[in-house]
């Protein structure tokens, strides 16, 4: 089998109607869906199904959304008995990754997320914040704007997405200042709608209690390669993993690294593997024109169909 590596999608990637498919196909799908309802006590699949997006776009609904759908697929896949030699996730996609790997179970990747969204809602509603999307500019002069603006106000980077898009996050005043910086030398600006300043320090309040929560769950050694967000390396040590997780919540998402530490290992084939194409949109602005790979997304019947298809 090619080089093939399983990734995950966080928020930003849903919608209504994700999962509904597999969810009316697959007895495997519905338990998942009934487990993290069991867990978080939220109807997650009328959520899902029928919205509306305002309600399931908050991130305390969201996170075990996104998460049981992730989950969902990876089950759907399994099914097939298709297998993958490296996982990783994007920000909250990271947990869905975990399990994929065997580093942790199903249940503790739909209780770690309930409890990652609860904390990070409080610590939004604490302290407001903003995310923008600052598109055109490369990582060292984004990362040099906002150590200008970091001398008056909080900012820094959350993502570094692609080569040339990069997401900040921070206090509303101080991310306007650096992307009015950014526009300044050629860039575009686009605010995300988010509803606080994720893995920005506005959010620190819910580090020490989500490490301590994290204690609570059992991580394992991997039985398949994960990146980790934090790193854009693997790790075989279970403990190691967790404290790399503990600092995750307030540290940038180096997904342009990892994508590259894959290219590196040559995978071949990248499966996004939950809703939307936020991930494939990215990979395909990453990958050089003349790598020799595939991209497929599974969200649904069709697109499973052709996954199926073309590599089996």
């Amino acid at each position: 089998m090619k080089r093939t590596a399983f990734l995950f999608p966080g928020q930003g990637s849903q919608s209504v109607g994700m999962g509904e498919e597999f969810y009316r196909e697959y007895d495997i799908v519905r338990n998942i869906f009934d487990m993290t309802e069991e867990i978080s006590r939220i109807n997650i699949s009328r959520l899902c199904f029928k919205g509306p997006i305002e309600d399931l776009t908050r991130t305390v609904n969201l996170q075990p959304a996104v998460t049981a759908v992730n989950l969902a697929c990876l089950a759907v896949i399994e099914k097939e008995n298709i297998d993958c030699h490296y996982c990783a996730g994007h920000s909250l996609g990271e947990y869905s990754a975990l399990s994929a790997a065997g580093v942790i179970s199903k249940e503790d990747t739909a209780r770690l997320v309930f409890k990652r969204g609860e904390l990070m809602h409080r610590e939004a509603t604490r302290n407001h914040g903003a995310m923008h999307a600052i598109v055109g500019l490369p990582m060292d002069t984004v990362a040099d704007l906002v150590a200008e603006v970091q001398k008056d106000g909080l900012v820094s980077v959350a993502n570094h997405n692609t080569e040339l898009q990069i997401v900040i996050t921070g206090a509303p005043e101080a991310v306007e200042k650096a992307s009015s910086l950014a526009i300044a030398q050629g860039a575009r600006s686009i605010p995300l709608k988010v509803s606080g300043a994720w893995h920005s320090e506005l959010i620190k309040g819910a580090e020490e209690e989500f490490k301590a929560y994290l204690d609570s769950a059992d991580f394992h050694t991997p039985e398949k390669s994960i990146l980790l967000n934090v790193t854009a390396d693997s790790s075989e040590d279970p403990v190691e993993i967790k404290e790399t997780m503990g600092r995750q919540l307030c540290s940038p998402v180096r997904w342009y690294d990892t994508i590259h530490k894959l290219m590196d290992k040559n995978v071949e084939i990248f499966v996004e593997v939950g809703p939307g194409r936020v991930l494939a949109g990215l990979l395909k602005k990453i990958l050089p024109r003349d790598y020799p790979a595939k991209i497929y997304a599974v969200a649904n019947m069709k697109q499973l169909e052709k996954f199926l298809k073309e590599t089996s």
